[in-house]
């Protein structure tokens, strides 16, 4: 069986799959076979919708909560990559007026 082209889907498409299997009874699995998905994305989606709902592990973190620390995780890098350029602009600037 060869590899799946990597597909994105929306986050609404992956509320409805969720929803479809919490209201048909079905399994993951077969669920997933009848929509031609993924069965580990689709547990992933339905495990992500437990925790979005406050029923997953402690400490397990919402997709809001994702979101916002890669947002920061980005500005972290951006203001680390800005300080070692204006420490390397200090450096030259204070060689140069000496």
């Amino acid at each position: 069986m060869g590899k799946r082209k990597r597909r994105s889907f929306s986050k609404e498409y992956k509320a409805e799959v969720v929803e479809f299997i919490r209201k048909s009874g079905k399994s993951i699995g077969a669920v997933a076979r009848e929509l031609d998905l993924a069965e580990t994305a689709v547990r992933r989606w339905v495990s992500q919708a437990e925790i979005d709902s406050g029923r997953g592990p402690a400490g397990a973190l919402t997709t809001a909560e994702r979101e916002e620390l890669s947002q920061l995780r980005k500005r972290v890098r951006t203001l680390e990559m800005e300080r070692e350029i204006l420490k390397k602009a200090t450096a030259f600037f204070a060689k140069e007026s000496k």
